[in-house]
């Protein structure tokens, strides 16, 4: 039989993984990622148990987990520093099979590539529309058109896969709050746990990298579109810096120009993730908001199970459609969840605070575990071979 091939639109933390999902079960890939090399600008990123699970199924979870730090646990605390909740990383393996795992963006990203051949890493290679041709998805790049017989749209919020192919589909829409995403120099003792710290109408929130780095995010609810009067570092301090310990130690360790701004966004439930043979992954396909740590997470399980279809269902059209029915109830599921919780994170007016605060503070942690399980008891849809370790490749 000839081999397989497919073009994965997108060098991301998605694109990546379902290249090396595909790579492995022996199709022939090419990654295109429009940047000039395959990076990532970013901070830090939470891997939840299901997201080592599918990491596992890459072959990757004990090279992730070298590379990442796990924390004893977690949990909320109030704008006064008290606690309302805990998670325990020791309950959430022993519950779910991994730890949450945090490391920088770009060392997954690296991880990634480097379990591909070099030669199927495409840099500037910017796709600008995919069209169906009878059935033949047809990729059109500056000075080359390709006919694969598999496109996975992996290019993000905005995916130019999505426009072509869902002309009609919603865009995206704004969640009502930005942003503020930093790593700290190393510190001489970084905090034991990370928290989450619920103020009105803004949080903040820690946790560690390997080092003695702590990754940092905040939010505020601001009008799309504000701009900030000065610099970002700057505006962290002016709404953060008075907050309860460990907030001023850690913006103290923030270099200046390390801070990273965005407004935040998901997208509309889209009716299918697939067109002929072309399939949407990660953000291009259900982009959510960041409130549960699950926008990679889902990725790496669209990219497992992308792969699994398409491996156990001889039709590449019947593969994807089967594909779209394991993926799109869940990640919707996921985005509707993740959107909830920022909604109540972000509440403002102080009755409605104190509520939320009260409730937080009287649920017991089982039932806080119990919660989870639907989003974190995630298993690939396949028990996964034994897989060697990709750290020696």
């Amino acid at each position: 039989m000839p081999q397989r091939a497919a073009t994965v639109v997108g060098g991301g933390i998605g694109g990546l993984a379902a290249a090396l999902a595909l790579h492995r079960r022996g199709w022939h890939v090419e990654v295109l990622e429009r940047a000039p090399e395959f990076t990532e600008i970013g901070a830090g990123i939470s891997l939840w148990p299901n997201a080592l699970h599918a990491l596992k199924t890459l072959g990757l979870a004990d090279t992730v987990r070298s590379l990442g730090a796990v924390e004893s646990g977690g949990g909320v605390r109030d704008r006064r520093g008290r606690r309302l909740s805990r998670t325990d990383n020791a309950e959430l393996e022993r519950r779910f099979g991994h730890p949450l795992v945090v490391l920088h963006r770009a060392d997954l990203l690296r991880a990634l590539a480097g379990a591909l051949p070099a030669d199927s890493l495409l840099p500037d290679s910017e796709v600008t529309a995919v069209h169906d041709d009878g059935g033949q998805p047809v990729v059109v790049r500056r000075g080359h058109t390709s006919r694969p017989g598999l496109v996975v749209g992996a290019d993000g919020l905005r995916s130019a896969v999505r426009r072509s192919l869902w002309p009609d589909a919603p865009g995206p829409r704004y969640a009502g709050y930005t942003a503020w995403r930093t790593v700290t120099d190393p510190l001489a003792a970084p905090p034991a746990e990370g928290a989450v710290i619920w103020g009105r109408g803004e949080r903040f929130g820690c946790t560690a990298l390997p080092g003695g780095r702590m990754y940092c995010f905040a939010t505020a609810s601001l009008p799309e579109g504000t701009p900030c009067d000065g610099s970002e570092h700057a505006e962290l301090l002016r709404r953060f810096g008075s907050w309860p310990d460990p907030v001023p130690g850690l913006l103290a360790a923030v270099p200046e120009d390390a801070v990273l701004r965005h407004d935040l966004y998901d997208l509309p439930p889209l009716p299918s993730f697939v067109r002929g043979r072309v399939a949407l992954l990660g953000d291009a396909a259900h982009a959510m908001t960041p409130n549960l740590g699950q926008g990679a997470c889902q990725a790496l399980e669209d990219a497992v199970t992308l792969a699994h279809c398409l491996d156990t269902v001889p039709d590449t059209t019947a593969a994807l459609r089967s594909y779209d029915r394991l993926r799109r109830p869940r990640t919707r599921a996921v985005a509707r969840r993740s959107a909830r919780l920022g909604t109540i994170g972000q509440l403002s007016w102080p009755p409605a605070v104190l509520l939320r605060d009260t409730a937080a503070r009287l649920t017991p942690v089982r039932m806080t575990l119990r919660s989870m399980t639907p989003v974190l008891g995630w298993t690939p849809p396949a028990d996964p071979a034994d897989v060697p370790d990709h750290r020696n490749r």
